[in-house]
């Protein structure tokens, strides 16, 4: 299938809207997997159904389609910029999703939601993943083990990875009588500092953390370092993150890495194929990678300063350990071998 132009609807997730790095290594695998079939691409930073460009690329409007000018599927109206859409960082609500269904446009999610059953996608296993960062640490004898997310700002708008992960920790902190600790996290170095700090006053005895916030990774770190923790000796840190976050830090994250291109590779297969059977039935792919054990995990070490005082007998029960001067002033007491 060539000559079709494909959409990909995907807002940014970074503070002041600004695309994130594994956000942008999306759009380029999407760009990269639609260029190898010679479709082209149009981007769109809607979040929401009633933005102007959402609205343009799948209603038309003033300016026809790329070269792609067929119907493909897609209901026929020579007004649509696109043949079908891609839709990126899916909320649990998501009107876009809506629109898309309620038109009969051809689409599909990297990511998913309350519509799962009725497009396909492909998606990460985040609930699972977190799960599974949290037996890790537990099987190396952690017990204070924090989670740090996703900002206060995405886990609100229904964000769907953020409630995944989160209930995936949730989930393996109650099957290991556990006490959850959750934090809300800004994409950004200063909110991993800041995090971290809370974390720590929280509950000076936590020993490790799990976290969905690869843009936050270097924050904590460095809030480790400022408080004289050492990565893994004293803190254990794993993560769900972007191959080059989890290469980048030292030491290296022990992490499940985020297949971007893989993943992007994937959507537009499904959407081409949507193109071509629209009525076959829709297909899901979760994907769930391993955890890769690398240097930022390790065995539990108490934090200096919490383990509770050690309590001493009294010498008085133990005669036989007195000094000889000592036994002198106790004459009523009975000696060794005597």
């Amino acid at each position: 299938m060539t000559g079709r132009t494909l959409g990909l609807v995907c807002a940014p997730a970074g503070r002041n809207r600004v695309y994130t790095d594994t956000q942008l290594a999306f759009i380029g695998g999407v760009v990269e997997a639609a260029t190898a079939y010679d479709c082209d691409v149009r981007v769109s930073p809607a979040d929401r159904a009633g933005d102007g460009s959402f609205r343009r690329m799948v209603e038309g409007g003033g300016r026809g389609r790329g070269r792609g000018g067929g119907s493909g599927g897609g209901g026929g109206s020579g007004g649509r910029r696109v043949d079908g859409v891609i839709v990126m960082e899916v909320r649990l609500e998501d009107d876009r999703v809506e629109r898309l269904a309620g038109a009969g446009f051809p689409f599909v999610t990297i990511g998913r939601n309350s519509r799962a059953e009725e497009t396909s996608w492909v998606d990460l296993d985040f609930a699972g993943l977190a799960r599974g960062c949290v037996y890790h640490l537990a099987d190396l004898g952690h017990r204070r083990i924090a989670f740090v997310n996703r900002s206060e700002q995405l886990f609100r708008s229904g964000y769907g990875s953020t409630h995944l992960g989160l209930e995936g920790y949730t989930k393996a902190m109650a099957e290991q009588t556990l006490t959850p600790h959750a934090y809300l996290c800004d994409d950004e170095v200063t909110a991993g500092e800041e995090i971290l700090e809370g974390i720590l006053r929280d509950d000076p005895a936590t020993t490790s953390l799990v976290t969905m916030n690869e843009a936050a990774l270097e924050g904590l770190y460095r809030g480790l370092l400022r408080r004289g923790l050492n990565v893994p000796r004293d803190f254990s840190v794993v993560g769900v993150a972007a191959g080059r976050w989890a290469e980048h830090l030292t030491p290296r994250l022990t992490a499940a890495e985020i297949p971007a291109k893989e993943m992007s590779r994937v959507a537009v297969d499904l959407l081409l194929r949507r193109l071509t059977a629209p009525a076959a039935p829709p297909r899901h792919i979760l994907l769930k990678p391993l955890i890769a054990l690398h240097a930022s995990t390790g065995p539990h070490h108490p934090p200096p300063g919490t383990l509770p005082e050690r309590d001493f007998p009294d010498l008085d029960h133990f005669p036989d350990l007195l000094e000889p001067d000592t036994a002198r002033q106790h004459p009523d007491r009975p000696r060794a071998g005597g």
